[in-house]
């Protein structure tokens, strides 16, 4: 990313090696980045936290950015400058980006304008932060991925995080019958309200067995899964026959039998927004923006830190003992 040559500076977030939260060094004389061709520059207002961040600055994840890099990648803000052959947006604009080029967490950020959508004025701007991973991802899942339809049943396995509650709106949305699962009462309260239309507390032993109960011997069709290294093996067995189950989160190995997905025919999917095509972005990018106008997309702000704050919000949306919407970076 070119940086200023006019001297401005900014404050961002960054990682000089991979690590624990500490790693995270908020800087305050980091050059404000310039748009290239195709790209547009953001003045920051809010910057999503997603799990994926943590595992990127762990140095654990697939993928790891050149150091040093600044993390984050789901701003809204306003438009403050484009780069050549930018006719989408211009100075003043009000957006919300899947994606920037040089990290989230910081007062100014670049993106390509491919990545770059208008933001609604129903939405304020943290809820701007909290649609472009969650609620892309969470269509993806369903229906790029998952072949989702009217009239099918979805568990959302952690559905009082940014996906999971992303995925109860677009699934009650487009007709499916929707179970979710919480660790906390406040957070079961929170999915019936977004779209469930029943909750299980995932801390009860048997929440297994009284999904089951729900289900009758029909199964789920279709199953969320933000935690597969913990649920995996068990949702094997909640499944009706050509179920499937999208892997969105996972925090390490896991064992099952793989005759239980013979007995029903069953899949296991991955999901991983990063893969989308141009054009799948598109249509998630679509799907998002009706719902806004729709009135049935509502994003859901949990917790929110200043920046000087970032190590906090990593140790927070990992080690929390619920989540409750979208945790949200504001600057």
């Amino acid at each position: 990313v070119a940086m200023a040559a006019t001297g401005r500076v900014m404050r961002a977030v960054r990682v000089f090696e991979f690590g624990g939260p500490e790693v995270l060094k908020l800087q305050s004389d980091v050059p404000v980045p310039v748009p290239k061709e195709n790209q547009v520059l953001i003045k920051v207002h809010a910057c999503g936290v997603n799990p994926v961040e943590t595992y990127i600055r762990s140095g654990t994840y697939a993928r790891k950015p050149a150091l040093p890099y600044t993390p984050g990648s789901d701003v809204s803000g306003v438009v403050e400058g484009v780069g050549e052959h930018v006719a989408a947006f211009k100075k003043g604009d009000r957006v919300f980006t899947l994606g920037t080029v040089s990290g989230g967490y910081a007062e100014y950020a670049v993106a390509a304008a491919n990545r770059v959508f208008p933001l609604p004025d129903q939405l304020d701007f943290r809820q701007g932060a909290a649609l472009g991973v969650p609620y892309f991802t969470a269509y993806r899942a369903l229906f790029q991925k998952g072949c989702a339809k009217a009239g099918e049943s979805v568990l959302v396995h952690g559905a009082s995080g940014g996906v999971g509650l992303a995925a109860c709106q677009i699934a009650r949305a487009c007709g499916l019958k929707v179970w979710g699962t919480a660790g906390t009462e406040e957070g079961m309260n929170l999915i019936l309200r977004n779209g469930a239309h029943q909750a299980f507390n995932h801390r009860d032993p048997n929440y297994i067995e009284r999904i089951k109960e729900c289900t009758g011997s029909e199964g789920v069709d279709i199953i969320i899964e933000m935690l597969s290294n913990i649920n995996l093996d068990a949702d094997l067995q909640l499944l009706a026959r050509a179920g499937r189950v999208m892997i969105v989160g996972c925090r390490g190995r896991t064992e099952i039998n793989p005759r239980d997905t013979m007995s029903r025919e069953s899949s296991i999917i991955g999901v991983q927004l990063f893969l989308a095509t141009e054009e799948e972005r598109h249509e998630c990018a679509t799907a998002v923006l009706d719902g806004i106008e729709a009135g049935w997309l509502k994003p859901v702000v949990g917790l929110e830190y200043p920046l000087e704050k970032v190590a906090r919000a990593h140790e927070d949306i990992i080690c929390s003992s619920g989540a409750r919407g979208k945790m949200v970076l504001l600057l």
